[in-house]
């Protein structure tokens, strides 16, 4: 039984016949040292994980059995250590079983996530240390660490396994990695401070948010070249493409809002959310976007052609990171 399975049972042991409409959202709560379930068919929380420190970045293996969560945690180095020296680790959630069913000890603390297509690796940034990891998730261990450049945030990951492309906040580039060799083969612009990243359907273009110009940059895959920049606001965080493939959702979260951009017209429609609009993500298959704040335990459930606020989901603490939504 898989972990949707499970959910669909659970409710209707609770005394429903809830049919299962829509996919479910896994979020990390930050400083609430958990992780939940969310129900996209209602947007109400159905389970939460503990066992996890400071969760930031999160991803679910293809299949949906198992969620892997990096930690902003992590110790100190003692003195004359190895520069490479484990001190934080990622945690593989069992989500059936409702357990950290395994602890993997990474060199540094970790931003965001992503996971091969096969779901064998999630590769994982790391800042502090200038690169990635990458887990063998099969396995439970580090296979091959990558240096990237200074400030790695963000990793994606194309549909057909062989690239993946890793924004450096810190030199304004994107590393792209041959997933076959795990090497890194060229070096793209991405504007002043990359960190989110989406790709446009077809993977030709990356959008990329640059949090302190408060810019959006389109880089051509192809070129490797910055060819279009919006301005957006300040403190740009959140990033991801709706369901029409072309309305880039971005939070500006020093100025309250919400922005709709069409990338076909440079159209943007604003909507104000606060306090701090953070980390945002399309739910696919419910027209929706989860944004989450960073100054309140909430999550605002945006309608994604209406533009509009359609609910809200209260937290038990902390804020909402990277989601990993499993259909």
């Amino acid at each position: 039984m898989n972990a949707k399975k499970l959910v669909l049972a659970l409710l209707c042991l609770g005394g429903g016949t809830f049919a299962m409409a829509a996919p479910i959202a896994y979020i990390p709560l930050g400083s609430a040292n958990q992780v939940i379930a969310v129900d996209a068919a209602n947007d109400k929380i159905i389970r939460s994980y503990s066992g996890v420190e400071n969760p930031h970045g999160l991803v679910a293996t293809p299949d949906g059995d198992y969620l892997v969560a990096g930690s902003l945690k992590e110790t100190p180095v003692p003195e004359g250590a190895p520069s490479d020296t484990p001190n934080s680790k990622l945690y593989v959630i069992h989500p059936e079983h409702g357990h950290v069913m395994a602890e993997i000890p990474v060199s540094g603390w970790t931003h965001h996530e992503a996971v091969t297509p096969d779901g064998k690796y999630v590769i994982s940034t790391h800042p502090t240390r200038g690169g990635i990891s990458v887990v063998d998730v099969i396995n439970n261990k580090v296979y091959k660490t990558i240096k990237t450049g200074p400030s790695p945030n963000y990793t994606l990951v194309t549909k057909d396994g062989k690239r993946a492309y890793v924004s450096n906040s810190g030199n304004g580039t994107l590393s792209e990695i041959d997933l076959a060799k795990w090497e890194v083969t060229r070096s793209l612009e991405a504007g002043p401070t990359p960190e989110h990243l989406v790709f446009s359907p077809d993977e030709k273009t990356i959008y990329v948010s640059n949090d302190r110009a408060g810019t959006v940059s389109v880089v051509s895959v192809k070129e490797g070249k910055v060819e279009t920049t919006y301005k957006i606001g300040k403190r740009v965080h959140g990033l991801d493409i709706g369901d029409d493939g072309k309305t880039l959702f971005i939070s500006s979260r020093s100025d309250d809002k919400l922005v709709a951009l069409d990338t076909q017209t440079g159209e943007q429609r604003v909507l104000t959310l606060s306090p701090e609009p953070y980390h945002l993500d399309k739910i696919p298959g419910t027209g929706k976007v989860y944004v989450s704040s960073s100054k309140a335990p909430k999550i605002w459930v945006v309608d994604q052609k209406t533009f509009t606020v359609v609910g809200t989901i209260p937290l038990p603490g902390g804020e909402g990171h990277q989601t990993a939504v499993v259909p």
